[in-house]
């Protein structure tokens, strides 16, 4: 007969939340995945996956998280307001998307 597909957990354990930022400050937005296989994790913001590679100021944490080292904000330079959303994928199962949280600099 065909192959007996398992099922395979795969969920976040924790997702990000809205958070209150604070210019020059440090930032974390918390994301957890589990799955047996450990999970690539992604961050969109506004829709556009974040290219943390070449990204000095942002920074992914071990366990899923994103790090904004300094929140930069000026009257004409957001970089790091918006809504984010944690992606987490499993090549074998798919990818799954957290809810948005988002990201507001204080005393603007």
């Amino acid at each position: 007969g065909p192959p007996v597909r398992t099922f395979t957990p795969f969920y976040f354990v924790v997702e990000p939340a809205d958070v209150l930022a604070v210019r020059g400050a440090p930032a974390v937005l918390n994301c957890s995945a589990s799955c047996d296989t450990a999970p690539r994790i992604e961050w969109r913001k506004d829709g556009t996956f974040l290219n943390l590679l070449s990204d000095d100021r942002r920074q992914l944490l071990p366990d899923g998280s994103l790090l904004i080292h300094s929140v930069l904000h000026s009257k004409h330079n957001k970089p790091d307001e918006g809504h984010y959303q944690c992606v987490a994928s499993v090549d074998s199962l798919g990818t799954i998307v957290s809810r948005t949280a988002k990201l507001t600099v204080a005393g603007t």
